[in-house]
């Protein structure tokens, strides 16, 4: 019995792949079919899911599958990969090369941008259904032989004060602390119902931050212990705070590419495919909501990514839309169709890359 809850486990984590990645590319493409529809472009295909058509319905002149393999899924524009329109019973009217740069632009970036509402709603949803999550400052750790330990505190403290300061929230240590520049600090603690206070001088230690960079700070030597509380949001506020999250996230995301352009972060801390699924994995077995707080973050990195200024990618479409804008004509074809190939070796090679990088970290 335990085997075959065991197996059931990871059909449930494979069940939760599909959804996660098909839903986001599905509601990707959504954002392009919606752009392609508002300024009067022909659709030729709707496709969710890839390869082999295996059900389909024609309404209108736009036909509406469901295709073989259940990842991701695709709209064809009349004009996006032929000029051939009028035998597929389109007029040059429809065709998305008869529409000027800016429309063609919005049509590129209506796919990114819909990821990016996508993870507005599911954090919006997330906060009116559960609360906002507040880590508490209570300490799960202390580092040995650091000035919190010298001090005399131990696991399971809950920070109340830092000199005279209320603390409601884990995200208040370190900023206070940080800005200490190393004074001695008067630190109140609850310990099993009795209040503690500590005398502690910050030290200027090392740590690792969230991008795996070794940065130095003053520290107590402390860490959370993860526990948090949940704080009722209306459903308005949460619309507010969801938006919050997701810009966090575009900012978190923005900077962790820069980091990687410039070096500071390590190459092989990219990740691919085979990361994110066994992360997907992973949350799908702790519960909805943490799966659906990974599916909010991806969705919001696969907005950003295919925003970046590479041929193939909407960023690339984007980009050749501007320039015709600047220069007031088209960029020439040969152009565009060598940087096409070259985007795509590009990709091929950073997906290579980042599999590489999965496989070495699977080992180890």
């Amino acid at each position: 019995m335990q085997q075959i809850i065991h197996y059931l486990s990871y059909w449930d984590s494979a069940l939760a792949i599909v959804l996660v990645f098909g839903g986001l590319i599905f509601f990707h493409e959504l954002g392009h079919f919606i752009a392609f529809r508002l300024f009067g472009v022909g659709v030729i295909t709707f496709s969710v899911g890839m390869g082999p058509r295996a059900w389909g319905v024609k309404r209108g002149k736009t036909e509406y599958r469901i295709s073989w393999f259940p990842i991701g899924g695709y709209v064809a524009g009349v004009g996006e990969y032929s000029k051939d329109v009028e035998t597929l019973g389109f007029t040059q009217e429809e065709s998305i090369a008869s529409r000027p740069a800016w429309q063609r632009l919005l049509i590129a970036f209506a796919g990114p941008f819909m990821n990016l509402v996508i993870a507005w709603l599911i954090y919006w949803g997330m906060i009116a259904s559960m609360g906002m999550s507040v880590t508490l400052p209570q300490v799960g750790g202390i580092i040995k032989g650091s000035a919190a330990e010298q001090a005399g505190m131990l696991p399971g403290d809950m920070i109340t004060e830092i000199d005279g300061v209320a603390i409601e929230r884990w995200a208040q240590v370190p900023e206070i602390v940080g800005a200490s520049g190393g004074r001695q600090l008067s630190v109140q603690a609850e310990r099993d119902g009795s209040l503690m206070n500590f005398s502690i001088v910050p030290r200027r230690s090392e740590r690792v931050n969230i991008f795996g960079e070794t940065e130095t700070a003053w520290l107590l030597g402390v860490q959370a212990s993860g526990r948090v509380r949940y704080e009722e949001k209306g459903f308005s506020e949460s619309s507010w705070l969801g938006l919050r999250q997701t810009w966090n996230m575009i900012d978190l995301t923005l900077t962790s590419i820069k980091k990687m352009l410039f070096g500071s972060v390590p190459a092989d801390s990219v990740g691919g495919p085979i990361l994110i699924a066994q992360m997907l994995g992973e949350q799908a077995r702790a519960g909805f909501a943490p799966l659906m707080l990974l599916a909010a973050l991806i969705s919001v990195n696969l907005g950003l990514l295919n925003l970046l200024p590479i041929p193939v990618l909407d960023g690339g479409t984007i980009l050749f839309c501007l320039i015709e804008m600047v220069i007031r004509r088209p960029v020439p074809e040969k152009v565009q169709e060598w940087s096409m190939k070259a985007g795509a070796a590009l990709l091929i090679a950073l997906m290579v890359f980042a599999t590489f990088n999965d496989i070495m970290r699977w080992f180890k």
